[in-house]
């Protein structure tokens, strides 16, 4: 049996403004942009994996959500209590002064994690944490 990531997806309360994001300022390429039933999903994903997609979505994608549920989501959206991605990068502290220095919102500058990994930590505009992490060699 061989399984493999495709899609993970991403709750965001403004489309244009994540896409200004994700693909403006991380470079991922725009690959399918859907609306449907008053909602709206947009796959993008880095061209060097083309098997791969983020799902960026209305924070509640349910077309039968009650009013009450849609509010709460867009809460716990807006404190960044939803899950994020984790990107890994060749360069983390490169990446980390690009995303900065583009306005992104900086949880953690690059440190060196115990677990193997140097990584930093951002906001994007929806509130999602989101952490780009380097291997450290031994």
């Amino acid at each position: 049996m061989d399984i493999k990531l495709s899609q993970c997806f991403i709750a965001v309360h403004d489309h244009d403004k994540a896409l200004a994001f994700y693909r403006d300022v991380l470079g991922l390429e725009v690959r399918n942009d859907v609306s449907f039933e008053g909602m709206r999903w947009v796959s993008v994903g880095a061209p060097s994996q083309p098997d791969v997609n983020i799902v960026l979505e209305p924070a509640l994608a349910h077309p039968n959500a009650s009013p009450a549920d849609q509010q709460i989501m867009a809460e716990l959206l807006a404190k960044g209590l939803l899950r994020g991605v984790i990107f890994s990068t060749d360069d983390c502290d490169a990446t980390f002064e690009h995303i900065r220095a583009a306005g992104g919102e900086v949880l953690q500058e690059p440190i060196d994690q115990p677990y193997g990994v140097r990584d930093c930590a951002f906001r994007d505009p929806s509130g999602n944490m989101l952490r780009f992490n380097q291997p450290r060699t031994p």
